[in-house]
């Protein structure tokens, strides 16, 4: 891509279905000016004690940025520091000149709310333009209808899929299975990627019929993605 205006695009992302609305909005940011597009998520923790949910959510946004030539992707785990110092460090070595933020209640994002990581990045990147999207709430599960996502994986089985908790060479399928409480049996939501593309999609004693979007609003802890 000839980046014609000398741009360069950072989106800062955190977990949640919320990221991909703001890499899109990155993305077509970047696609306006033929710029590139780099996609940063910041962790106090190190990559190999993140959750499977977590884990799951950067996989996602790592497949999209090699899936696009100009976007690039960037974890910065294991990270002390404050978010301002570490978002700015980044621009200033990818010669970012536009980041998108988003403003989300219920996440450590909401900080970029009160000022404080404005004024910084303000202060230490002078010359990059900021765009504070506001990003929908984030719905908690306060019924308790589901368990916490763990790992697993759809088997093809005719024109069917299974649910497995172990991957092997007939995993078609890698993502998060959210367990209805107070059941014996895997019923419950399976969420993963598809085509670049999120799904959620239901589970029935163990069995997906078809990989049909559902609707699990306000049940599950999971963002409400209004485009």
């Amino acid at each position: 891509m000839n980046n014609l205006y000398n741009e360069s695009i950072l989106v800062c992302v955190y977990y949640g279905p919320n990221g991909e609305r703001l890499i899109k909005r990155g993305c077509k940011i970047a696609n306006m000016l033929q710029a590139p597009l780099y996609i940063l998520t910041i962790d106090p923790k190190p990559f190999d004690e993140l959750d499977a949910e977590k884990v799951l959510y950067i996989e996602q946004w790592k497949k999209f940025a090699n899936s696009h030539e100009s976007a690039q992707f960037i974890i910065k785990d294991n990270e002390s520091r404050p978010i301002s110092k570490v978002i700015a460090e980044v621009a200033r070595d990818h010669n970012i000149t536009q980041i998108v933020l988003g403003q989300t209640a219920h996440s450590r994002w909401e900080q970029i709310t009160k000022g404080s990581i404005i004024n910084s990045l303000v202060r230490d990147i002078p010359f990059v333009d900021l765009h504070i999207i506001s990003v929908a709430r984030y719905i908690r599960d306060e019924e308790g209808i589901y368990e916490k996502g763990v790992r697993a994986y759809l088997m093809k089985d005719g024109d069917k899929y299974q649910l497995s908790f172990n991957h092997d060479k007939d995993t078609v399928y890698e993502g998060i299975f959210f367990k209805e409480v107070d059941t014996d049996f895997d019923n419950g939501i399976f969420r993963f990627m598809k085509d670049a593309e999120t799904l959620q999609v239901l589970v029935t004693d163990g069995t997906v019929t078809e990989l049909k979007n559902v609707d699990v609003q306000p049940a599950m802890n999971l963002d409400n993605v209004e485009e």
